[in-house]
């Protein structure tokens, strides 16, 4: 059976593509998959000039900027790839939607500090007729694809019950604990958009927290577990553990992230291989159907880490050479931020909020 584990690539792979930030996520993952994808990354900026020569170097880039606004000026950047902080992102859109000069943005998840911030994105991106397309990229895990493929011809059947299980000790990037974040808007957003691509969208979540004994500064979301209810019955449970007991501190660890989904006629697990040794192992699926005599468990050479990341930005191109929407776009990525935002109302008074509540809420 084919899993269409890789997405369709596109047609036109040389739009010059600009990139701002260079990170570890930048180097080691946007990069590495953009030059095995053949897409043309032609410039580089990021906070200090060395650190982006430093990439440039490393994958053969021509320009290195010295500031964000010179890369931004540059006529010829048809493609902005944009890797900085949440708290930076919404003001190198705005600035790029004012120049007009690129045709479609890519941006990190999340889409600003919170869903005013993203709302204000698309619409800067729409009145000026740029394309934005946000970086989803679970959605281009391999097993989490096969996933999908199993839902769509049927294999599975009508979903009943899925699971999200991530037992991860995930690295804290230095901006978390300036923004008091530490799982929500970046593992858990993750899982909510990844159970949307394969469910749709929910009626309501349910959320509950606490805060992670090992993370020091102050924050409300450290452990997180939530359930998604949908219209037709289907229930989806997540636990988003960071703790995972004492793994860092002395004791053996159990680290993970899997996942489930229980049909009519069948049932699928994942394992997700980002957070193994090396973190570039292969994610892996078995699944199995009525009648089968045994699960199959198909095995695959690519990761989500560095792999996916030619999926989010190949996604964007897509819709440019077409004139269509993204697969992820903003506005549709607006519904990953209303859910999230919803599970911190949610785990804040108790209660299941619906994703309308954030997406049109009541004046």
């Amino acid at each position: 059976m084919d899993l269409k584990i890789t997405p369709t690539p596109p047609a036109k792979k040389d739009y010059r593509i600009g990139i701002v930030g260079s990170g570890f996520i930048v180097s080691d993952c946007h990069l590495v998959s953009y030059r095995k994808a053949g897409f043309n990354p032609v410039a580089i900026a990021s906070r200090t000039r060395e650190n982006a020569a430093k990439t440039a170097a490393r994958h053969n880039i021509a320009k290195v900027y010295d500031t964000y606004e010179q890369l931004l000026n540059d006529p010829t950047i048809e493609v902005l790839d944009i890797a900085v902080p949440p708290q930076n992102q919404l003001e190198l859109i705005k600035a790029a939607c004012a120049r007009k000069t690129v045709k479609g943005i890519l941006a990190q998840k999340p889409l600003g500090k919170n869903f005013a911030e993203a709302a204000e994105a698309v619409r800067l991106c729409e009145q000026a007729g740029v394309t934005l397309a946000v970086n989803q990229n679970m959605r281009y895990d391999q097993s989490v694809r096969a996933g999908k493929t199993l839902l769509e011809n049927g294999t599975i059947g009508a979903p009943v019950f899925a699971t999200i299980d991530m037992r991860g000790v995930p690295h804290l990037m230095p901006w978390q604990e300036e923004l008091g974040w530490v799982t929500l808007r970046i593992m858990s957003i993750h899982h909510i958009d990844c159970l949307r691509y394969w469910f749709g969208d929910p009626e309501r979540i349910y959320c509950s927290t606490r805060s992670d004994p090992r993370t020091k500064f102050e924050h409300t979301d450290g452990i997180c577990s939530y359930i998604l209810e949908y219209a037709n019955g289907l229930r989806c449970v997540v636990i988003d553990d960071i703790w995972t007991g004492p793994a860092k501190e002395g004791c053996p660890s159990d680290i993970s992230i899997q996942w489930r989904i229980e049909g009519l006629n069948g049932l699928a697990m994942g394992d997700i291989g980002w957070c193994k040794d090396p973190y570039t192992s292969p994610s892996s699926i078995r699944y199995a159907a009525k009648g089968d005599k045994s699960f199959t468990a198909p095995t695959w050479q690519e990761s989500w880490f560095p792999d996916a990341f030619a999926g989010t930005m190949g996604q964007l191109l897509i819709a440019l050479e077409t004139k269509r929407e993204p697969a992820i776009s903003g506005r549709d990525n607006l519904k990953t931020m209303a859910l999230v935002e919803a599970a911190y109302v949610s785990a804040a008074e108790h209660r299941a909020v619906a994703p309308s509540e954030i997406l049109s809420p009541k004046k």
